[in-house]
């Protein structure tokens, strides 16, 4: 744990780290280039649909296997920096390739090769990311610092969301003489995606160092020692069972969520009859709301500890979430989720905060690692059961009811752990 001085500089660096990667989540991942291969290269809308489902899918598998060895690996060779680097800039070149994605057929594969390459590094890079937190900020703060970098990247990721559309994919005329019957308004916003994270990723590449190496050098192969090292970790764990509660809270936690993300626009137009434009409207929302959230609840973290923000997050979670989903019309669910997204940031901006707090200096890295790794292991889970429940029901309203029950299942794992609260000393 940091015990000098804070230093807002490297502080405000790895903030902007969070910044820089956000537009990958929105602009890659989320919203337009799924769209764009869906509609411009896969052979039609449902397979397009298809694909990228088994892409990310796969890529998800590849990070959960490697998020927690990438974590020992780092804590063993003393490496971090060079790590994150060489991931980063990996993700920057991939995602400026995809501009060579034109609108054919032909070029599927690229796309996907290149969109899950983009995706597995940014995730191994957000290992090592993660773990800096305790190093730079004082324990006081970590909190603090935590949900104001989560904040700033929910708004960072609209932000250039915003240019692309604004700026190249709804400009009239295109801008550079960019063609649209290529799709180069679209493909361009590749480049600027690219570009964005390179701009802002590079504070925290040029500035923050590797700490003291605090593992043992050994005389085995660096990944030997490291596998090794994972190997009794897990061990430990299993017999840990305040930290194997927290991360099997952890995994429900982000499968609901991401099961409230992947299906919520789906929700709002089978029974609110929304259109593209209003549930792009109602994605923004539920962004600046989560922003807020994870600023606002920043405080009470550092005030009242990781533990107490996750559990209060959770709670809200399921009040708002069962409101949602009874909501009886359109603005009663613009309402409630507005009001959910509140709880969303703080939820996800404490797991960081409480394990900053309590993983020890020298398994740091790779406790992050496996955190990753409840983040990817059961994703697939949510949707299924979403996508089983409604079809055997008929009810959005009740498949959408699989959402409540990670919730509460999260909720009653954290109410288990360790509190953090020893690990936060006064300012």
């Amino acid at each position: 744990m940091s015990t000098a001085p804070e230093r807002r500089g490297p502080l405000i660096a790895w903030s902007l780290y969070d910044w820089a990667t956000s537009a990958y989540a929105a602009l890659i991942q989320t919203f337009l280039f799924p769209a764009y291969f869906a509609r411009a290269i896969a052979p039609d809308a449902a397979t397009g649909t298809a694909w990228w489902g088994q892409t990310m899918g796969v890529a998800g598998l590849f990070i959960a296997m490697l998020a927690p060895l990438m974590g020992a690996v780092a804590d063993r060779g003393g490496h971090r920096r060079a790590f994150l680097v060489l991931l980063t800039l990996v993700n920057v070149l991939a995602t400026a390739a995809l501009w060579t994605v034109r609108p054919e057929a032909d070029f599927a594969l690229r796309a996907l090769l290149l969109a899950g390459l983009g995706t597995v590094v940014l995730e191994l890079a957000f290992v090592l990311y993660n773990a800096q937190l305790a190093d730079l900020a004082t324990p006081a703060r970590i909190g603090r610092w935590s949900g104001w970098a989560w904040g700033l990247g929910y708004v960072g990721g609209l932000a250039c969301l915003l240019v692309a559309l604004f700026g190249f994919v709804q400009a009239d005329p295109p801008p550079f003489g960019l063609d649209p019957v290529q799709a180069e308004p679209v493909r361009a916003t590749f480049l600027l995606t690219a570009a964005w994270t390179a701009l802002f990723a590079l504070p925290l590449l040029l500035t923050v160092r590797d700490p003291a190496r605090v593992v043992a050098p050994s005389n085995q192969s660096l990944m030997r020692a490291a596998f090794g090292d994972l190997v009794v970790s897990l061990r430990r764990l299993l017999r840990d069972g305040p930290l194997l509660r927290f991360f099997l809270g952890r995994l429900l936690l982000i499968d609901g969520l991401t099961t409230v993300f992947a299906f919520g626009g789906l929700f709002a137009a089978g029974t609110f009859g929304f259109d593209e434009r209003q549930v792009l409207l109602f994605a923004i929302v539920l962004n600046l709301t989560s922003a807020v959230g994870a600023v606002g609840f920043a405080w009470f973290d550092d005030r009242f500890g990781a533990k107490s923000t996750m559990v209060w997050s959770l709670v809200g979670l399921l009040l708002t979430g069962a409101a949602l989903l009874v909501a009886p019309n359109a603005p009663a669910f613009w309402w409630w989720g507005g009001l959910l997204g509140l709880f969303v940031g703080p939820a996800q901006a404490a797991s960081r905060s409480y394990l900053a707090h309590m993983a020890p200096v020298a398994q740091r890295n790779e406790l992050f690692g496996l955190m990753a790794f409840s983040g990817k292991a059961t994703t697939f889970m949510g949707p299924f059961l979403v996508g089983g429940l409604t079809a055997a029901s008929g009810s959005q309203r009740l498949g959408l009811s699989v959402v409540l029950v990670m919730f509460a299942g999260a909720l009653f794992l954290t109410l288990g752990i360790t509190s953090d609260r020893a690990a936060r000393p006064s300012r």
